[in-house]
């Protein structure tokens, strides 16, 4: 019997239509477009407008085009998983929310908070669903709306962050395609680098703390950057060389989209010339767990039956990881 590896047999994304460039923030902080360019390499980001607009609004959209892209019927999806950081509310999560909204009822799901490599980790979670042989339809989500927990008034990441999300279909597959391979990795001790201080139970909300601004993302950048480029481009190189892949052997490498100069640095450890690059942060900038979903969503129809993909991701916490997968349609 062939081994059951778990296949991305869909994709779809979703993006606002509110386009936030850097002109416009010029007139928000003390920031030029040069200095944003040549720090990050984003351009434009989307945000998403309209009160009582959670993380759920765009997802509900990306696992409605999935689910009328791969021909499936709401109630067939057994598992929905959601990688988020900006869950609509504490409690339910925001996979119950998804699911409702869709029409998701004979199934179960929950959400995966790992920050920027929320994603990778939800996928590998949910392939083991797949090789087991438990399920046959999960959905994946990545989403945030990192305007709701961003400071307008701090330059360090007010141009970073954005809004969006996706969705990816997994099902058993015995070809030889799906996801072959992956490495997670974790180090508590740099969570005071990234972080959100305010709104869990250390630090709940209160007058002081929203005095304080203690609610919006907190990044001490040169530190965290320093991680980003040695943690995810040594995740990703030793991910091919488990696998005994060369640059040669890789198609594309899907990077999240945190900073231009980290995803360059990435490709440069592996050896990839830039074609092989997947990077839109130019204007999407960073959506957290969306990155990832998104870069695939815009390069389906690139890619090929077969293809090698290596997926690559860092964030607070810090976590990072690494996902090696055989492109299955």
């Amino acid at each position: 019997m062939n081994q059951i590896r778990a296949a991305i047999t869909g994709v779809a994304g979703y993006v606002p239509e509110y386009v936030l460039n850097n002109a416009e923030l010029e007139q928000m902080v003390d920031t030029t477009n040069d200095w944003i360019l040549s720090r990050t390499g984003i351009s434009e980001r989307r945000i998403l407008k309209g009160e009582g607009m959670g993380s759920s609004e765009m997802a509900v959209k990306a696992v409605n085009d999935l689910l009328a892209k791969t021909n499936t019927l709401p109630n067939d999806v057994e598992l929905l998983i959601c990688a988020t950081v900006t869950p609509d509310m504490q409690f339910p999560s925001t996979a119950n929310v998804i699911a409702d909204k869709c029409g998701i009822k004979d199934g179960f799901g929950f959400d995966i908070s790992a920050a920027c490599s929320g994603f990778i980790y939800s996928l590998v979670t949910a392939s083991k669903f797949i090789e087991t042989g438990l399920y046959k339809k999960v959905v994946v989500v990545g989403v945030d709306k990192m305007s709701s927990i961003i400071n307008y008034q701090d330059r360090a990441t007010c141009v970073i962050f954005g809004d969006g999300g996706g969705a990816v279909m997994l099902e058993p597959s015995t070809d030889g395609n799906g996801i072959v391979d992956s490495i997670l990795r974790s180090d508590g001790a740099g969570r005071s680098f990234l972080n959100q201080k305010a709104g869990g139970s250390a630090y709940p909300a209160s007058i002081e703390t929203v005095t304080n601004q203690e609610h919006y993302v907190h990044q001490e950048g040169q530190t965290v950057f320093k991680f980003a480029v040695n943690n995810m481009a040594d995740v990703a190189a030793k991910i091919m060389e488990r696998n005994n892949l060369t640059a040669d052997d890789v198609a594309w490498l899907v990077p999240h989209q945190a900073n231009k100069r980290i995803i360059d640095a990435t490709a440069s450890r592996m050896g990839l010339s830039e074609d092989k690059v997947i990077v839109n942060i130019q204007k999407y900038g960073n959506t957290t767990n969306g990155t990832l979903p998104l870069c695939m969503w815009e390069w389906e129809k690139k890619f090929k039956k077969g293809d090698n993909l290596i997926l690559a991701a860092f964030g607070g916490g810090f976590t990072w990881g690494s996902i090696y997968l055989k492109w299955a349609y």
